[in-house]
């Protein structure tokens, strides 16, 4: 195996839409593939958001590179991009990361107590 091979793969899929994107099917094919990528071995995370200038943002997490490959090269994910360009993006940038580092933090539970009286 490759070094980093084995590392989670975020792709960071920046985007604006053309006006006319909606009424061309993109809400509808959005939501498929987004149901498709995670239905796919490996699957960690899709989040998607909306800059308030109208870039769209999506992070794509996959837990190696080779399950990564595979949704890249999905039939109907391929052919979605292919529509996208044709039919839905006024521009788009693709940047593929592995992940270096992970930390996480959780707030610990607060306790509640009533105070009786």
């Amino acid at each position: 195996m490759e070094p980093g091979t084995d590392q989670p793969v975020v792709t960071v899929f920046r985007s604006r839409l053309r006006d006319d994107a909606e009424t061309n099917g993109y809400g509808e094919l959005a939501v498929c593939m987004e149901a498709r990528a995670r239905q796919m071995p490996g699957f960690v995370d899709f989040k998607t958001f909306v800059a308030s200038d109208g870039e769209r943002v999506s992070l794509v997490t996959f837990d190696t590179v080779a399950h990564h490959e595979a949704w890249r090269e999905d039939p109907e994910h391929r052919s979605a991009q292919q529509r996208g360009r044709d039919d839905f993006y006024l521009e788009y940038t693709i940047s593929v990361c592995s992940e270096l580092r992970h930390r996480h933090f959780d707030t610990p539970a607060v306790r509640h107590v009533e105070a009786t009286s």
